[in-house]
């Protein structure tokens, strides 16, 4: 008789683990004590401080975060400097993929630009490469959750009592409570319970003060919220609106390197006014609406990755605490790809402009 050798049973390790994360995921949000909870996130716009200065300049925390991409770009740059440096013929790894994205920019600003290539490359690949980089970083842990404890003070916002987590020598770190919440009424915080209706009688106006929370150091606050140490770079307004203004700068200098003076006639068409007649005064007025529109490509430029960045951050934020298993890891792919193709989209769009500033556009042109 044959028997049939039975396969043996193999232990899954990656699949235990996805399985125990999501385990103890369920627990930390649902179950366990309500420090583990979530919480939800608190819409601020402008970048905060995080007590850091270069002389009267304040560091924030998107500056940080905007440092730490441009540290990891250098030193991938250096990484591939060094691989071709010594000899190497096939990138493997991170060399590999960086490789890869630069022929593919390469591709697509030759195919716009021409012989002018070479000179667009490293402008508007620089600019792809930052806000590439800066996107994906952001979705590392740690981003917009780790941070220091500050009072909070706006008048009906919301807060959290700290809770100490663990001691290292004399440096304490600390936890906010999502059973412990507090809501800012006339300048005290007042304790509410989960769907924010008062626990406490509040104060008259001008008779509020914060005293100490029960059970916690005097210096810290009652209703307490966490500043990030990092946020995302592209949900600070001065980022992409500082990456506009370049591009179209830049797009008028690319214009006047390639035309000469005679760049400007785009914009002031004095010799049509002139001889042109009526038709002249249409391209006359036409010239300043090209100024105008100039001026528009930065609004757009700025909003447009503003919006979509700043919106996917707190997308992910308000998903997180309401769900806070499974749903997010699927949107955390999500928004890798749109990292990627509000990058490209900035990318080709300044490609575009600046290799059309460099083509003349007037009837005297030649192809």
């Amino acid at each position: 008789m044959s028997s049939e050798a039975k396969p043996k049973k193999r232990f899954h390790i990656k699949t235990t683990l996805i399985l125990s994360l999501f385990a103890l995921g369920i627990y930390a949000a649902f179950i366990g004590p309500s420090i583990l909870k979530p919480i939800s996130p608190m819409v601020v716009l402008p970048p905060e401080p995080v007590g850091l200065h270069v002389g009267d300049f304040q560091i924030t925390n998107t500056i940080l975060a905007t440092l730490l991409a441009d540290l990891l770009l250098i030193l991938l740059a250096f990484s591939a400097w060094r691989f071709y440096r010594r000899g190497g013929v096939v990138p493997s790894g991170l060399i590999n993929a960086f490789e890869w994205i630069v022929e593919f920019l390469w591709n697509t600003v030759h195919g716009s630009a021409g012989k002018w290539a070479k000179r667009v490359l490293p402008v508007v690949g620089t600019i792809f490469l930052l806000i590439f980089v800066a996107n994906l970083v952001k979705l590392v842990p740690g981003f917009e959750s780790i941070g220091q404890i500050e009072a909070v003070h706006k008048e009906g916002a919301f807060g959290y009592a700290p809770v100490p987590l663990f001691h290292v020598g004399n440096f304490t770190v600390y936890t906010i409570d999502k059973g412990q919440r507090y809501k800012i009424v006339n300048g005290a915080p007042i304790r509410v319970d989960g769907k924010g209706n008062l626990l406490e009688e509040a104060p008259a106006a001008g008779e509020s003060s914060e005293p100490a929370a029960e059970g916690h150091a005097e210096e810290l606050c009652t209703a307490c919220e966490v500043v990030p140490f990092l946020r995302g770079t592209a949900t600070d307004i001065n980022f992409p609106f500082a990456l506009a203004i370049t591009t179209v700068l830049l797009t008028q200098v690319f214009g006047l390197w390639a035309q000469g003076p005679k760049y400007l006639e785009k914009f002031f068409q004095v010799r049509r006014l002139i001889n042109g007649g009526p038709f002249g005064i249409i391209d006359f007025a036409v010239g300043i609406l090209e100024i105008i529109l100039e001026f528009a490509k930065i609004l757009s430029f700025g909003f447009r990755l503003f919006g979509n960045i700043f919106a996917g951050a707190l997308l992910l934020s308000i998903i997180g605490a309401l769900t806070a298993v499974a749903v997010p890891a699927g949107l955390y792919i999500f928004e890798v790809f749109f990292g990627i193709i509000q990058a490209y989209v900035f990318f080709l769009l300044a490609t575009i402009f600046i290799s059309g500033a460099t083509v003349a556009h007037g009837h005297e042109e030649s192809h």
